[in-house]
């Protein structure tokens, strides 16, 4: 896996923490013990191997990864080309068929098309145990997603920041809201999605913000070209 930069600076600052030591080492032993961890090792970091931390145009924040067999990809909310469109993913399609003119829903959930543009897809957890929603939760990869959150802030000119749900709201707190927008809305799952995520229209709102900084909006349409290479 091959990272940019800036982004090769901020891992390699968290290794030297007490913090992450501790956390590498429980993913280690688990692991080692047998027990099954999403995604494969070499995937954990996929989501940052696409643009430079400081090239970020829009950060998507979800929970912890896909914890069924093959889901999980290192980026939220997407899966492989291959696999079934998971319930969440299938409300954030509905929501861009309403928000965003012309969008047709894909028929794969693979959102590296999104990626390539400097929409960043992470999770406030970065691994799973198979089968185990939030099982490192309180591993450590809150304090990790929260330092690079604010060094997003502090680095990257402009960005907007899609905030959906408890976990992901509570990141807030690191963005400067002086150069970059956040948008909240609760989390697209089937049990919270129409308490609001349904009409929040945060992808017409982020490229309209995008516009005003002088920047490229996202194409948020997807074609079927299918899954790029893994890293």
């Amino acid at each position: 896996m091959s990272l940019f930069p800036l982004w090769e600076a901020f891992l390699k600052q968290q290794s030297k923490q007490r913090y992450f030591s501790e956390l590498m080492a429980a993913i280690t032993r688990q692991r080692v013990s047998g027990i099954e961890i999403f995604p494969p090792q070499a995937e954990i970091y996929r989501a940052l191997t696409f643009v430079d931390l400081d090239q970020v145009k829009v950060v998507i924040l979800g929970q912890d990864p896909y914890h069924g067999p093959n889901q999980a990809q290192g980026m939220a909310f997407s899966v492989s080309s291959d696999m079934k469109i998971p319930p969440s993913l299938k409300n954030i399609f509905k929501e861009l068929t309403q928000d965003i003119e012309g969008f047709i829903t894909p028929q794969h959930g693979d959102l590296s098309q999104w990626a390539e543009q400097g929409v960043l897809l992470l999770n406030t957890v970065l691994t799973v145990q198979q089968a185990k929603a939030h099982s490192h939760a309180k591993l450590g990869w809150e304090q990790f997603t929260a330092a690079l959150i604010a060094t997003i802030s502090e680095l990257n000119p402009h960005c907007v920041f899609l905030l959906w749900g408890a976990h992901a709201q509570e990141k807030g707190k690191n963005v400067d809201t002086k150069k970059h927008l956040i948008l909240h809305s609760v989390h697209p799952s089937p049990l919270s999605a129409y308490r609001g995520f349904l009409g929040c229209q945060h992808f017409s709102k982020a490229n309209q913000w995008l516009g005003e900084q002088g920047c490229k909006s996202i194409e948020w349409k997807i074609t079927d070209r299918g899954s790029l290479p893994l890293f």
